[in-house]
């Protein structure tokens, strides 16, 4: 089953998360299908917080990806904006 989740990357005490899609039985920092967006939760000043393609979201899906519960909640907040 292809699961859309986050991904972990930046530095010790930085986190930064890449939303990908992958499949469900991969590792979470493994490999992956497509990368989606991305979510800075200390992002400062003029630096993007989060960014998600919209059409690669919608597509993945529409083939019958699930998303986790905090990609949803990310998809959820970036609607509200």
């Amino acid at each position: 089953m292809v699961v859309i989740r986050l991904a972990r990357g930046g530095a010790k005490k930085r986190p930064f998360f890449n939303i990908v899609a992958t499949d469900s039985r991969n590792r979470r920092d493994g490999r992956f299908i497509e990368r989606i967006g991305f979510y800075n939760p200390v992002a400062t000043g003029g630096e993007e917080p989060l960014r998600i393609e919209e059409d690669r979201l919608n597509y993945w899906k529409g083939v019958g990806a699930q998303l986790s519960p905090t990609v949803a909640r990310l998809v959820k907040q970036s609607a509200a904006k």
